[in-house]
């Protein structure tokens, strides 16, 4: 039963990468990049290596083997549907988030601020719903290696948080600050990262 649950986390996944590729190219023309390419590429290789952590269960890690958790078959189920609620929350986002979407920190020709959907509840939803895509993930695993995963995302998508929120109020201004006292950066109702 392990297996089915493992195989449904990697659809998952594997789905939610490749719907991500594929909206790459719907987006507006960049005005200003803000991010350096050292920075993507950390952030490319800590993703990539977390996503690899995750789905190739196969791979041998030594003390990254060994279970922290133990899974039942209803946890398991619980946990593979919330992933998928993560996935499509994040997937809900990008769509709303349309052609002002950037991989990188980015400011986009006619960059508008979106308050409104997703981003009434969070600042940062698509990484609100990767975030509980991975933990939970990492919970179904019930292995070390998903606890260096959930730290290597987070890590990033931190790091990445802080220097959006730098240029969005550069370029909002005060009305970018009115919108992150009112709304959490991260989970809804705390407002204390960011």
């Amino acid at each position: 039963m392990r297996i089915l649950y493992f195989s449904l986390l990697a659809f998952l996944w594997l789905f939610y990468l490749l719907y991500w590729w594929v909206k790459t190219r719907d987006v507006k023309e960049t005005e200003q990049v803000h991010e350096s390419v050292v920075s993507q590429l950390i952030r490319f290789v800590s993703m990539i290596s977390a996503g690899v952590l995750l789905i190739f269960q196969n791979i041998s890690l030594g003390v990254l083997d060994s279970q922290f958790i133990k899974s039942s078959t209803i946890s398991c189920w619980i946990g593979v549907a919330l992933t998928a609620v993560g996935l499509l929350f994040s997937v809900w986002t990008r769509n709303y988030l349309g052609e002002n979407w950037s991989q990188a920190v980015t400011i986009k020709k006619d960059h508008q601020l979106i308050t409104s959907g997703p981003y009434s509840i969070v600042r940062h939803p698509i990484y609100t719903g990767l975030l509980l895509a991975i933990i939970v993930s990492a919970i179904v695993i019930g292995e070390w290696r998903g606890i260096v995963a959930v730290l290597l995302v987070f890590g990033v998508l931190l790091y990445k948080l802080r220097v959006e929120e730098k240029w969005m109020r550069v370029k909002f201004g005060d009305a970018y600050e009115l919108y992150a006292k009112r709304v959490a950066a991260f989970i809804p109702h705390f407002n204390k990262i960011g």
